[in-house]
């Protein structure tokens, strides 16, 4: 395994307990998770290693309880590795297209000096970073060196607070760098739904197989959730505006397993072709803002259709000022306290070393939409089920803490596969997801964005063909 000898280390990890409870699991089966190190892998200042690992472990042992109940067996082990859990964290750095690195962001996205401190902005989208540049009266050149500069002389003659409101009420992204401020937010909501009949998931061999999933999100957190789901057997269509093209680069990375299709939710052919999709799916997995269902007349639709389970995601958490903001992985680092607590000594902002509330609470919310599927298997009734990137800061800043390094060392090259694609050859990060006969990897490549049709495949029930523990490394 390449200097990979790690060893289990232990099974009593108080961050995996505390994630396990939030998403309502059984007391006593999270202690059974063990955890194979791999060094000081995911190294900040805050415990990144531990909250990584955790939300790999809920998310597999989730998936073991699923398959053991729809088999009528005792849970599979559950093992997790860290060097796979590390590797697939920074998923979007290891993907290679045709041997090419992709651009995880752009050149008006960052860290930006303000008057009276620091801001962060987000332009990776052509739509925020037009909406960034308007909201400053910058024109855009196209020149991204001359905007950058400009953009700098802006900001750093502005205060901090002035930059986020205005960008902000011009649709744009950028927030004032924090330091923390003790708001709490919980990792997991769960709520019931409409009572219906317990759903017989038939025994298979996969834990999510004959499931179907309409994915509704987008940028790392619920593509990650979902493209677990599709690992473990789901069928997951994603479902996208057509006004709101996806980088090609991104859909490449979080893609894998599913089919990808457009549909305009706002005019009314698409809410009745969404309407008819809905009528045979299992789950539906959202990330948008809060009012904006009502808005789009999805939350009546949703009411609906009894025993759905519906898992919404958002940036800025379900309550307070901020819950109907845009917002993004490395807006809430800065705006929660992380960034201020990874800064250097006397140098700009600092980052986790991955974006790890993305991926973080897509394994949260893969493991919360399982746990709601086996729920339903014994009781019926949907399930509600609200996550949130500022949920996951406040576990890692007040709830996580730092667990004894061990292992040998951490190589990637073990935790990585190439892959035929209609993109071309990619390289990408293998799924860390693990319990004893778990599939080592995805039965399909992504298909293009958005050239699927909005129909589900009819392969309800289908197993995959690939699982087991021989593929582990």
């Amino acid at each position: 395994m390449g200097g990979q000898t790690g060893r289990v280390t232990h099974r009593d990890d108080a961050a995996t307990v505390h994630a396990w409870t939030a998403l309502g699991g059984p007391e006593g089966l999270a202690e059974e998770v063990s955890y194979e190190g791999a060094g000081d892998v995911l190294s900040a200042r805050l415990p990144v290693r531990e909250l990584a690992r955790a939300s790999v472990g809920v998310c597999s042992l989730a998936a073991a309880e699923l398959l053991a109940r729809r088999n009528a067996v005792p849970v599979p082990a559950v093992r997790v590795r860290e060097a796979a859990v590390a590797t697939a964290f920074v998923s979007e750095r290891h993907l290679r297209i045709d041997g090419r690195a992709p651009v995880s962001f752009a050149p008006l996205s960052g860290f930006w000096r303000a008057a009276d401190g620091w801001v962060r902005t987000h332009a990776n989208y052509p739509h925020h970073r037009s909406r960034l540049l308007n909201a400053l009266g910058i024109g855009d050149t196209g020149d991204d060196r001359a905007l950058a500069e400009s953009l700098a002389n802006e900001l750093a003659a502005r205060p901090a607070q002035w930059i986020q409101e205005t960008v902000y009420k011009a649709g744009g992204l950028a927030v004032a760098v924090a330091p923390p401020d003790g708001r709490v937010h919980p990792l997991a909501e769960i709520l019931p739904t409409r009572e219906s009949r317990p759903r017989s998931l038939a025994p298979a061999l996969l834990p999510a197989a004959g499931v179907r999933v309409l994915d509704l999100t987008r940028v790392i957190a619920g593509p990650v959730a979902t493209r677990s789901l599709a690992l473990l057997g789901a069928d997951v269509l994603r479902v996208d505006c057509p006004r709101l093209p996806e980088s090609a680069d991104a859909h490449a990375d979080t893609g894998m397993g599913k089919r990808s299709a457009l549909l305009d939710l706002s005019a009314t052919a698409g809410r009745r072709t969404f309407a008819d999709l809905l009528g045979s799916a299992d789950v539906v997995v959202l990330g948008y803002r809060p009012g904006a269902l009502e808005a789009l007349g999805l939350d009546t639709l949703l009411a609906r259709r009894p025993g759905l389970i519906v898992a919404q995601l958002c940036a800025w958490g379900w309550s307070g000022a901020w819950a109907a903001r845009r917002g993004f992985d490395s807006l809430v680092q800065a705006a929660s306290g992380i960034a201020a607590i990874e800064a250097g000594a006397d140098g700009p902002p600092g980052v986790l070393p991955a974006q790890a509330l993305d991926h973080g609470t897509g394994y949260l919310l893969a493991a919360a939409v399982l746990r709601a599927l086996g729920d339903r298997q014994l009781t019926g009734g949907g399930r509600w089920l609200r996550l949130s990137l500022a949920g996951t800061a406040s576990w890692l800043l007040h709830d996580i803490h730092p667990a004894p390094v061990e292992g040998d060392g951490y190589d990637s090259r073990p935790w990585l596969a190439e892959t035929a694609s209609p993109y071309g050859s990619l390289r990408h990060a293998v799924p860390p997801i693990h319990y004893e006969g778990a599939p080592r990897t995805w039965s399909d490549p992504p298909t293009r964005w958005g050239t699927d049709l909005p129909v589900w495949t009819g392969r309800a029930g289908e197993q995959d063909r690939d699982g087991g523990e021989r593929q582990w490394p």
